[in-house]
């Protein structure tokens, strides 16, 4: 829906919209907010898979939907309660750079777990050089780096700038001078990197199809028992990474669709609400991912459980212990009368 106030079309979005988003993006955080670091904490304690250079883009990407859930999802809920921005200017500026540095440090992150995979399966001779400790640093550090450096010509007023459209009341990038990096942050935050992760995983597919063949006619049965342990928990935890990718696209495609496509004079207001609730969803839904379909992920869940339970076991007895331990200036009284200080 949209008045005119002064020239400019303001979007009003359904007040049922309005509650549907701010009730989401509130379940969305304690869920988020939970989940993702309940994740965080059982991978660090996991020895084994603490280990795997995969798990440290994992960490990455955890964090980063940490940030989003701590972050902007209370902003966003107070803002479709208010239906207004209600949090100053610097909020303003901050919000936009927090939630499309977000979304480029979690594809690039999906684009590093990928390359991962196929250099593992593809390119082995190259892996422990390309996955040392060092190198893994380097990767993350870039991988933020990018990240944000993609939102510094609209923060510094450069390529456009950040600010309230008061047309849907978000902070967001806004066209200066008739000009906005919107489409370019798109193009090279969200396309190519998904182009290269998809390209890759094709790669991969083909890698392993071409490897079974070669398994069939050339190895012996006793060398493939020893192998296919290990080879099919590579393969497992490839495959979740393609779900977690395939599943990242399906929520934030569409919301990045709406503001590339529909974005000047919006059209489709509630379409933009429920595009934005389903970007949202791809913060919380990986550790529920990680938990249903990897058993090394299920065992480090379950592994923290066991320890926090334990731990809250031995609190609850050591302070009953204590409530039950007499004092040591306490008067009792014998059957025969005669009184002791014990």
């Amino acid at each position: 829906m949209s008045n005119f106030y002064n020239g400019t079309a303001v979007v009003i979005y359904s007040r049922q919209a309005s509650i549907l988003a701010a009730c989401c993006a509130i379940i969305f955080c304690v869920v988020g907010v939970i989940g993702n670091l309940v994740t965080v904490i059982a991978l660090i304690r996991c020895p084994k898979l603490r280990v795997h250079a995969t798990t440290a883009f994992v960490l990455s990407l955890c964090i980063s939907d940490l940030i989003f859930c701590l972050i902007n999802l209370p902003l966003t809920a107070a803002r479709y309660i208010y239906q207004a921005w209600i949090f100053g200017d610097a909020l303003c500026k901050l919000f936009p750079v927090l939630f499309y540095g977000n979304v480029a440090v979690s594809v690039l992150n999906m684009v590093a777990i990928t390359l991962n995979r196929y250099v593992l399966i593809s390119c082995q001779q190259y892996y422990n050089f390309l996955y040392s400790k060092i190198s893994i640093w380097i990767q993350l550090v870039f991988i933020w780096g990018i990240a944000f450096l993609l939102m510094m010509p609209p923060l510094l007023g450069i390529w456009g700038t950040l600010g309230l459209n008061p047309s849907t009341f978000s902070c967001t990038i806004l066209r200066k001078n008739d000009k906005s990096p919107k489409k370019m942050i798109f193009l090279i935050g969200f396309i190519l990197p998904c182009v290269v992760i998809i390209l890759a995983y094709s790669c991969i597919y083909y890698s392993v199809r071409k490897s079974r063949k070669k398994l069939k006619s050339h190895r012996e049965m006793a060398e493939k028992k020893t192998c296919s342990r290990r080879e099919r928990d590579d393969s497992r935890l490839t495959k979740l990474m393609a779900l977690i990718f395939l599943c990242f696209l399906i929520c934030f495609l569409p919301l990045m669709l709406c503001n590339v496509l529909d974005d000047i004079d919006i059209k489709y207001p509630t379409l933009h609400v429920l595009a934005s609730i389903a970007a949202w969803a791809s913060s919380v839904i990986n550790p529920f991912i990680y938990a249903a379909s990897n058993r090394q992920y299920r065992s480090a869940y379950s592994k923290l459980f066991r320890m926090v339970k334990s731990s809250v076991a031995f609190s609850d007895s050591k302070h009953n212990s204590n409530n039950f331990r007499p004092d040591k200036n306490s008067v009792t009284y014998k059957p025969s009368g005669s009184v002791t200080h014990s």
